[in-house]
């Protein structure tokens, strides 16, 4: 046979082959085409396109990655297999990365012999990938939005014929592809704002400063997808920008023009930072005591309707990336939705913290307190009046200061009428005045009330009982037991005089009572701290404790004060314990009422102290004071640090002679000293549901805080992620492994002995 009918017959076979490969390649087209318009989403369009790759060109699995402009990242959103969930990518990274970069397609039949292959990607799918056949998605434009990766060709290798098949199909598919994501950002746009409005109806709902707070630092993150939120409001009479760090807390301030929040505030300009520790005006000391690490920040003016500056909001470290110019205009936007709401809970907050403080002051003080109208009538009188003059509130509220002051004290009432007449105060010293068919000797103020406006609004009266044994009597019982009061009373004045002793001081607080006041209000609250004080001084005195004061919510009590014993500090530790599981008793019948529960911490050190009878010849009262009284004061705040509620210093531990189940927790340099101090945690009230595997748990505790104090960071790390697997609520190992994380990124000094500074009371 001939060359030339050779080539004839050769030519005759191959024609139907290649028709029949067009013909297949047109049916492939037309099935995207139809598959792409089924689909509403862009979930179900990535999978059905995932799919007729996987099948036109034999693989194993097919991811489609698209381009998000916003992080500048490749991101795969459906996957074939078990293994379905999002996957994000730096556009320069990987195969997919230089192919979307280069806009050519590539074919790599060794992927982990190749460089640019992204081994990270195998690891979190546990998918072991061998071929990879890589095409960009290109619009009829020529615009990249994308590319389309198969993975392990089932028989053989990938050729360039699967090159060709699949850019034709991914060409094909671009178009709905870029349609169907136009509209899906549409709709998300829209859904945003419809999110956006209904964020700032909420917000704006609220009249309660903490509550708005609480909302818009929450939202703020949410809304821009951020790891932490942070609202610094100024503070008009201090020029100080400051943040509540929590319920209960005091706010953290600084200076208002200070730090990248005090940028923004004083100049009214949003500051966006990509990389935080680039940035000279980024100050990483927040960053050393909190354990966060901070990456991006975006910080914008909060400006009333007025143009004022009133604060600023910032965001941190955006979850994919940096914040974008559209997050600076949302979250501007929102700011200035907000800013009126904040204005009008400011001035609230100011009145009713005006209010609570007043009515505070008033129900805590141990002088009676009577105030009367301008038309003579007797509008209040505190808890400490009605006990004075032996009378129940409805016997004297909204009577005539003329139908109750009869008698033999009918004298009050002339003084009465003469400081309205005079406007002038007068005081009363060592009068006696008649309660209760009993005579008693008090301190007698009157004072005149004046408005603002310089109007007459009535007067009051104050009243201090200075009946020298009453006084004596009831200061006693209210500090300690019966036994302790007359072992006291029959020593006479010298135990009461001064003395330097060593003593085991007790210091305990309710967790976050200011709000809780003022949810209660002043009543409640009154009624809440009587019930607690009589639990918790009860718990106290059965260990033979004093009760040295009440400081608001706070309790200060004494062990060895004034008359010592061999096991005072053991004493102490008792009365904490049983304190702790008495409020737990408190706490569940409170539940069962549908009430709120309380919480509280406790300090405890032995140190020396001076005790004695303190004050003014008509006010004395019997306290210790020293530096082993603050440091108890220091353990109890501490315990907020360290997520612990009983906390004793190593002055108390190493004299205890009892066996308590207690673990070292850190050495520490309280505020205003220079040593350190070890504290340790009591455990003994806990449960095995409250702390389950104690014994283990403490266990690994101690050997992560060992391999901390060597500054092996890792050893630490998964020595109290061990303890947590024993014990999940454990807070303490928590902050040990932030604090780990953060010793890691900035690790201390070569002579660090493992001392914890602590910057606040």
């Amino acid at each position: 046979m001939s060359k030339e009918n050779e080539d004839k017959i050769i030519e005759e076979e191959s024609a139907p082959v290649s028709a029949k490969a067009d013909m297949n390649q047109a049916e492939v087209l037309l099935n995207i085409t139809q598959t792409m318009a089924a689909f509403e989403t862009l979930d179900e369009m990535l999978e059905a396109l995932v799919n007729i790759i996987i099948e036109q060109v034999n693989a194993e699995r097919g991811t489609i990655y698209l381009y998000d402009k916003e992080t500048d990242e490749l991101y795969s959103r459906v996957a074939t297999g078990h293994y379905k969930r999002e996957i994000r990518i730096q556009s320069k990274r990987g195969v997919a990365g230089h192919v979307f970069n280069e806009g050519r397609g590539t074919i790599v039949h060794d992927a982990y012999s190749d460089k640019r292959f992204d081994r990270s990607v195998d690891g979190k799918t546990r998918f072991v990938t061998k071929s990879i056949l890589c095409a960009p998605i290109k619009t009829v434009r020529g615009e990249i939005i994308g590319v389309a990766q198969a993975l392990n060709k089932r028989k053989g290798q990938f050729s360039d014929g699967d090159m060709e098949l699949l850019t034709i199909m991914t060409t094909q598919a671009a178009v709905a592809l870029q349609t169907i994501q136009f509209v899906e950002k549409v709709k998300k746009n829209r859904e945003q704002e419809m999110e956006f409005f209904d964020v700032v109806s909420d917000v704006i709902s609220e009249i309660e400063l903490d509550a708005i707070l609480d909302k818009v630092i929450e939202q703020a993150k949410k809304m821009l997808n951020s790891e932490r939120a942070t609202l610094f409001l100024n503070d008009e009479k201090t020029s100080e920008l400051y943040v509540k760090v929590g319920k209960g807390l005091e706010a953290v301030r600084f200076p208002n023009h200070m730090g990248i929040a005090g940028t923004v505030f004083t100049s009214g300009e949003s500051v966006n930072i990509p990389y935080a520790y680039a940035d000279l005006r980024f100050n990483p000391s927040f960053d050393r005591q909190s354990g966060f690490f901070t990456r991006s920040i975006l910080c914008v003016p909060v400006v009333s309707k007025k143009g004022r500056t009133i604060g600023v909001t910032q965001v941190l470290n955006k979850k994919g990336g940096a914040f974008s110019d559209e997050d600076e205009f949302r979250l501007r936007a929102f700011t200035g939705q907000i800013s009126i709401a904040l204005e009008n809970a400011q001035l609230f907050n100011e009145v009713q913290n005006t209010k609570n403080y007043n009515e505070s002051m008033l129900e805590s003080m141990s002088n009676g307190v009577v105030t009367i109208n301008e038309d003579g009538k007797i509008i209040t009188c505190n808890k400490a009046g009605l006990r004075i003059m032996r009378i129940r509130s409805e016997e004297i509220i909204d009577k005539q200061a003329a139908d109750f002051f009869t008698g033999p004290n009918a004298w009050i009432l002339d003084k009465i009428k003469r400081v309205e007449e005079n406007q002038e105060s007068e005081v009363i010293m060592d009068a006696e005045i008649e309660c209760g068919g009993e005579k008693l000797s008090v301190n007698i103020t009157v004072l005149p009330l004046i408005s603002v406006e310089q109007q007459k609004l009535g007067s009051m009266i104050m009243l201090e009982d200075i009946s020298n044994e009453k006084r004596m009597k009831s200061t006693m019982s209210r500090y300690m037991n019966p036994e302790i009061a007359d072992q006291l009373l029959a020593g006479g004045s010298d135990i009461l005089s001064g003395k330097s002793l060593i003593a085991t001081c007790l210091f305990s607080d309710i967790r976050g009572f200011t709000p809780l006041t003022e949810e209660l209000g002043p009543q409640g609250t009154v009624a809440l701290l009587n019930e607690y004080f009589t639990i918790m001084v009860e718990c106290i005195q059965e260990e033979g404790g004093i009760l040295d004061k009440f400081i608001g919510d706070a309790i200060m009590a004494a062990f060895g004060v004034p008359l010592a014993r061999d096991d005072d500090e053991d004493r102490g530790v008792r009365a904490a314990i049983a304190m702790i599981r008495e409020l737990d008793k408190w706490n569940a019948e409170r539940a069962g009422h549908g009430k709120k529960t309380v919480d509280m911490g406790i300090g405890i050190n032995t140190d020396t102290v001076v005790t004695g009878n303190i004050g003014s010849p008509k006010r004395m009262d019997y306290t210790m004071i020293g530096d082993g009284v603050n440091l108890a004061s220091r353990l109890e705040s501490a315990c907020k640090q360290y997520h612990t509620r009983i906390l004793i210093s190593d002055n108390t531990y190493n004299k205890l002679r009892g066996t308590y189940r207690t673990r070292e927790i850190d050495r520490v340099v309280v505020k205003g000293k220079t040593e350190p101090v070890g504290i340790y945690e009591v455990l003994d009230y806990h449960t095995e549901q409250s702390f389950p595997n104690m014994r283990g748990a403490l266990s690994m505790f101690e050997e992560g805080l060992m391999q901390y104090r060597k500054m092996n960071w890792d050893d630490s790390i998964a020595a109290f992620r061990e303890t947590l697997k024993l014990n999940p609520n454990d807070k303490l190992s928590e902050m040990y492994i932030d604090r780990c994380e953060h010793l890691k990124q900035s690790p201390p000094e070569d002579d660090w002995k493992g001392v914890w500074v602590m910057t606040s009371k």
